[in-house]
């Protein structure tokens, strides 16, 4: 099966707010795109815990760390900024 990369509505700096999924309702700024997948990260939502190994190479500790997991880009939407709800086209 081939990826195929799809034109994105959403650019990075983009305000959205998510629409759906356990962040709905929240906004944020979008820090990263990826067309490949059609997902998106979101500065500050969408927040996991991953486990790491220390690894002495590198000088990084183990531990907990929280990072921002991507979202779909259907679950977000561009922030308007005059009504402050979602709007499907960039405002000019």
């Amino acid at each position: 099966m081939e990826a195929t990369t799809t034109k994105m509505k959403l650019k990075k700096g983009d305000q959205v707010v998510v629409i759906a999924g356990k962040e709905k309702g929240k906004t944020g700024t979008v820090t990263k795109v990826s067309p490949a997948s059609n997902r998106v990260v979101v500065a500050g939502l969408n927040i996991i815990k991953k486990a790491t190994k220390p690894n002495p190479q590198t000088g990084e500790g183990g531990g907990i760390i929280e990072k921002e997991a991507s979202i779909h880009a259907s679950n977000v939407m561009i922030l308007d900024p005059k009504t402050g709800k979602g709007t499907r086209k960039r405002p000019q």
